[in-house]
Order: C-alpha cells, then sequence, then structure tokens
C-alpha cells in the first residue's frame, strides 16, 4: 500500500495522469475538479513519494523499427544470490530488454525483449542471451499480436481502506 493516505482526488489525478500525462496542470484540475494551485501541489507530492515514477512516450513499435516482441523464459543455474545478482546486472545493460521480472513456476526469469525481426532476435539469442552469467536454459514465446499493452493499473483497491472505516 502507498506510503500516503490517498483521497479520492489523489486517486483521480494518478487515474487521469496514467490515461495522458500529456495534460497540462490546468487541464488536469479540470478533469479531476480542483482549482490549478492545489491539483500542481498534490502532483508534485504524489511525485515525491514515489507513486508517480515519471512520465513517457510510448513509442509504436513497428513503426519504429522494432516489430517482433518476445517473452523468453530463462533459468539460472544456481539459486543462490550472487548468480542472481550477476543475471541481473547483465539485463540491466541490455537495450532489446524492456521489461524483467523474477518469477516462480518453470522459468527463474521472465524478459520482453524488442527486435526488429526473428534473424535479429536468433542473433541477439546466440550472442548475447545464451553468454549471460548462470543461464542454463532458455525458453522463447513470441507474440503473435498484441492485444493490450500499457495499461493504467487498476487503483480501486486505494480507496477500499478509507471506505472500509465507515
Amino acid at each position: 500500500m502507498p506510503k500516503i493516505t490517498l483521497d479520492a482526488f489523489d486517486r483521480k489525478i494518478l487515474d487521469a495522469l496514467q490515461r495522458n500525462a500529456r495534460l497540462s496542470n490546468v487541464e488536469l484540475a479540470e478533469a479531476i475538479g480542483l482549482s490549478p494551485s492545489p491539483c500542481l501541489r498534490r502532483v508534485r507530492l504524489l511525485e515525491e513519494a514515489g507513486l508517480i515514477k515519471g512520465y513517457a512516450a510510448q513509442l509504436d513499435r513497428d513503426e519504429v523499427g522494432l516489430g517482433l516482441t518476445v517473452f523468453v523464459g530463462v533459468k539460472v543455474e544456481r539459486h543462490h544470490e550472487p548468480a542472481a545478482q550477476a543475471f541481473q546486472q547483465a539485463v540491466l545493460a541490455l537495450p532489446q530488454v524492456i521489461a524483467a521480472h523474477l518469477v516462480s513456476g518453470e522459468s527463474d526469469f521472465l524478459l520482453q525483449v524488442v527486435v526488429p525481426d526473428l534473424r535479429s532476435y536468433e542473433r541477439f539469442l546466440i550472442d548475447t542471451l545464451l553468454k549471460l552469467p548462470g543461464v542454463s536454459d532458455i525458453r522463447s514465446n513470441f507474440a503473435i499480436q498484441t492485444v493490450k499493452a500499457h495499461g493504467p493499473l487498476p487503483l480501486d483497491h486505494l480507496g477500499q481502506a478509507e471506505q472500509n472505516k465507515r
């Protein structure tokens, strides 16, 4: 749960900015029903508290020549801290890996990789992924079509604790 108590205005701000981070403060204030000055103060508090990590443009992968998305399950040789740390540090340096998760199940890590095409992925797999520290197995799953990506986080649960007190 967040470190700060969020009210309905804070939740509306977070929801609105997830859907359109380019809103001006005046537009945001109008959308949530506050005047601009308190709205800006709240946004800054949400940023300082770490709830808002940043703002970014979402690029069209096909249009920038990164039309292939691959979900890569990786097993590491040993399940101890130094091996996992070495693998994680190596993954952080790879621009093709746009998301990496430590997971339970058949794999130890799940990577989301974007590359121009299948031949590029083959080179990345052979020249880079298979050479990462501690890698013992790799399973690749290719995205055929993206149905939903970059969806806003569901924030309904943030108001439940407040409602339960009443």
